[in-house]
């Protein structure tokens, strides 16, 4: 199908049960369908939104275009869990086609009030010219999921910014609610943090931006995050378009982090603990994650694997992308660690320990599965994923614990290529003479890579035979290393 601006925004009643049951058959048939990441039913997903916990259960949604690989006319689908592990999909829950989203409900975020669950989100608007409006929207969802939206919206662009206005996160400090929204400045067409307040969430006074140091941010900031981890200030967003003397990323747009002392909420003024922001994932394909502090003492993070204006082989087979794993935040020394939550153990259908010094680790590991290594300091190696033993059919784990230090993935030759033009390898850097440890997950066409305890997470998308199931070490040389293989069963 050619997706034409018509087609994309048609009203999802255009759509007959036959056509949407069909596009979902096909798509449960792809090899590349992930057995424990959330991945769309048909069509597209992107941006998690609204992740909270509430009624006793965690709540996630994402943006979806349940029709097609392409952005369309966007939802919210509602999936929640007992364990931020097993995720149900409960399908579509807010719908757009109002007056204020009818060309979609875009991201958004969620707080807990009284006993419902309040939703906060971009409703977007095009007249007949296809000029945009944004309008940030509110919706009540009570107890059985139901949810209710509110007629008027909540705030309206200012005058100082363009159409770019979007992504509000909700929060509620000291029974005070705050709204923090990613804005582009009409006059200097720089990315900014617009902040709000309100007393009752109906009357909402315009905070002005936060003032920060961390240099220039692009034309624009997506998904801005606020969340306090270990007496620290995590600052999380998306800054389109920022200058590589700001930050050296090779991601169409990147997803980073600044963690402070301090975001003073009644003058706006963000205090740095050092005025430099850092990629929050190290991978190729992680973006607009999500974060919020649960009652249970955590923050908890989700990201889409995926990126904008980026073409994955699956959209062929009318699908795209997935989501992450959870990851519970911490800080240690002033650095931000991602670690996956502990009910992850509970996919493990058996634990296989592995022999040491030995070339090939698993012979046929499959494509789910977690491998858990502990790379000895002072060697250099090369670890093959998803093989068929040889470097010219694998995903490659390039490490050097001597004295260069370094980890190198690349995905060059893997399976099909995509997004070459911007790199097939990703490398951080590792402390030399020490040991490295790795916990890899594998699922079908994602696999996240959480390095010396969540130190550094490397996350990309990959889409490779299914027969390619070995785990090995490249070269002769003799490799010291200690671990374990679990395959893992779907959520």
């Amino acid at each position: 199908m050619t997706w034409t601006r018509e087609k994309r925004y048609q009203p999802y009643s255009a759509y007959s049960e036959i056509i949407k049951q069909s596009l979902e058959k096909k798509v449960a048939t792809s090899i590349y369908k992930p057995g424990f990441h959330i991945s769309p039913a048909s069509g597209l997903l992107n941006d998690p939104n609204g992740f909270s916990y509430y009624n006793g259960q965690w709540h996630v949604f994402y943006q979806a275009f349940p029709f097609g690989a392409v952005h369309g006319l966007k939802s919210w689908v509602h999936c929640i869990s007992d364990d931020l592990v097993h995720w149900h999909n409960l399908g579509i829950a807010l719908q757009p086609g109002g007056q204020f989203d009818s060309h979609g409900a875009y991201s958004g975020s969620a707080q807990v009030i009284d006993d419902q669950l309040f939703l906060m989100y971009t409703g977007n608007v095009r007249d007949n010219d296809w000029h945009r409006s944004s309008f940030q929207l509110g919706a009540w969802m009570n107890k059985h999921n139901e949810i209710t939206k509110i007629n008027a919206p909540l705030i309206t662009a200012p005058k100082h910014v363009t159409d770019h206005f979007r992504d509000p996160q909700l929060l509620k400090i000291n029974g005070t609610y705050y709204a923090l929204i990613g804005a582009q400045d009409k006059q200097s067409l720089r990315g900014e943090f617009s902040l709000y307040r309100s007393d009752n969430l109906k009357d909402w006074q315009d905070m002005g931006y936060v003032q920060h140091e961390l240099g220039d941010l692009g034309y624009m900031i997506e998904c801005p995050n606020l969340v306090y981890v270990n007496d620290k200030v995590v600052l999380i967003f998306c800054p389109q378009g920022i200058s590589k003397d700001n930050l050296q990323v090779a991601n169409i747009y990147p997803n980073v982090y600044a963690i402070g002392s301090e975001l003073d909420l009644e003058t706006g003024k963000w205090q740095a603990e050092q005025q430099t922001i850092v990629q929050l994932d190290d991978g190729f394909d992680v973006y607009a994650s999500q974060a919020f502090n649960a009652p249970d003492g955590n923050a908890y993070l989700i990201s889409w694997v995926g990126l904008p204006e980026i073409e994955y082989p699956t959209d062929q087979e009318n699908w795209a992308h997935c989501l992450s794993l959870v990851k519970q935040l911490k800080v240690v020394n002033n650095q931000l660690y991602q670690l996956p939550v502990p009910a992850m153990s509970t996919l493990a259908d058996a634990e296989e320990i592995l022999s040491e010094n030995q070339q090939q680790l698993v012979a046929d590991a499959g494509q789910q599965y977690e491998l858990k290594l502990n790379l000895a300091a002072n060697q250099t190696g090369n670890l093959l994923l998803v093989s068929d033993g040889t470097t010219a059919h694998s995903l490659q784990l390039k490490f050097d614990t001597n004295d260069e230090g370094y980890l190198i993935v690349d995905r060059s030759n893997v399976g099909e290529k995509f997004a070459t033009s911007y790199g097939e390898t990703r490398q951080i850097l590792l402390n030399t003479h020490q040991a490295l440890t790795l916990d890899i997950f594998i699922d079908h066409s994602i696999c996240e890579i959480f390095i010396n305890g969540g130190e550094k997470v490397m996350t990309l998308r990959f889409f490779a035979p299914q027969q390619q199931t070995m785990i090995a070490f490249a070269g002769q040389n003799t490799i010291k290393y200690s671990g374990s293989y679990l395959s893992l069963s779907n959520m």
